[in-house]
């Protein structure tokens, strides 16, 4: 009778075992990173009728959860950007910046990922990421494709990209300058160069 019993508990001690195993890996297998905003960089490009411009962010914050890094699944991407910790260098023209994305009420831009398209591995630890997400700028979200490099090294992820688009698609109008004689183009383009860590 015992030996019945024994014969009945080891398989479903082996499957209780198997299943918590099984979950504790995916658990384990989920890292979760941090943007590191002194080794990160965020530039906006532009240009003007009197010549091209820059502005730097200085502040900005994130989080990237992978739950895969053999092939790469990224459950969570998000990245906010402190509105006037944009910094061009000349504060007449910071000033224009923040008065067309309405900073008083608008304090950040934010990106979050929807959904994944594609990833091309480029090496074990390089993937080419067609993504989408949601972008905030100035209080108006639009739904916006991007392309990126993911690169996994060591507790880090090194994700660069870039991404054009015109201000106007937010409701922005672009700023200008010297009563107006300074024009501003609608175009810009967002250079990213954005550094995770685990904690």
């Amino acid at each position: 009778m015992n030996n019945s019993n024994n014969s009945i508990k080891s398989p479903l001690l082996f499957l209780t075992v198997f299943l918590c195993s099984l979950f504790t890996f995916q658990i384990a297998t989920s890292q979760n990173y941090t943007l590191n905003n002194s080794s990160s960089t965020l530039e906006v490009h532009g240009t003007s009728s009197i010549h091209d411009w820059i502005l730097e962010t200085e502040k900005q914050s994130g989080k990237i959860v992978i739950s895969n890094t053999e092939e790469l699944a990224i459950e969570t991407l998000s990245i906010t950007v402190e509105a006037e910790s944009l910094k061009s260098g000349k504060s007449s023209m910071d000033k224009n910046t923040y008065d067309a994305l309405d900073t008083d009420d608008h304090k950040t831009m934010d990106f979050n990922l929807t959904s994944v398209k594609k990833v091309d591995k480029l090496s074990d630890q390089s993937f080419k990421v067609s993504a989408s997400g949601k972008m905030t700028i100035a209080g108006v979200t639009k739904t916006m494709s991007v392309d990126l490099t993911l690169k996994i090294e060591g507790t880090k992820v090194l994700l660069n990209g870039e991404k054009s688009f015109n201000m106007t698609d937010f409701g922005i109008d672009p700023p200008k300058a010297l009563l107006g004689t300074i024009k501003t183009g609608d175009a810009i383009k967002i250079v990213f160069k954005s550094v995770f860590e685990t904690k």
